[in-house]
């Protein structure tokens, strides 16, 4: 399974999250997503952190839906070490980003 989110959408989430005084983007941006891409974008953070491995990632992905108490923009904000949970939960899946982040070198 992979994930049903732009690798985009997760490498504007990473920069922006590691500038804090962009948080309020972030929610914003978070919210804006929708159920499907919230619970991938949590699944790749899970796998990332090492509540999963990669070849559970449907797991976590259907974890992610059953476990959505609270907001997702919450949820993540609130998690330690969010950008770099993403990119290892994307490094872990065997996903290239090298395209996605040429944009946000360039600024």
């Amino acid at each position: 399974m992979s994930p049903e989110i732009s690798i985009k959408k997760v490498v504007h989430i990473i920069f922006q999250a590691r500038e804090a005084k962009r948080s309020a983007e972030v929610r914003a941006f978070i919210e804006a997503l929708n159920e499907d891409e919230q619970a991938h974008l949590t699944a790749i953070a899970w796998v990332g952190r090492g509540a999963f491995e990669a070849e559970d990632y449907a797991d976590a992905v259907a974890t992610a839906y059953a476990e959505a108490t609270t907001p997702t923009a919450d949820y993540l904000l609130g998690m330690p070490h969010l950008p770099e949970n993403l990119e290892a939960g994307l490094e872990a899946l065997g996903i290239d980003v090298t395209d996605a982040e040429e944009g946000f070198f360039e600024r």
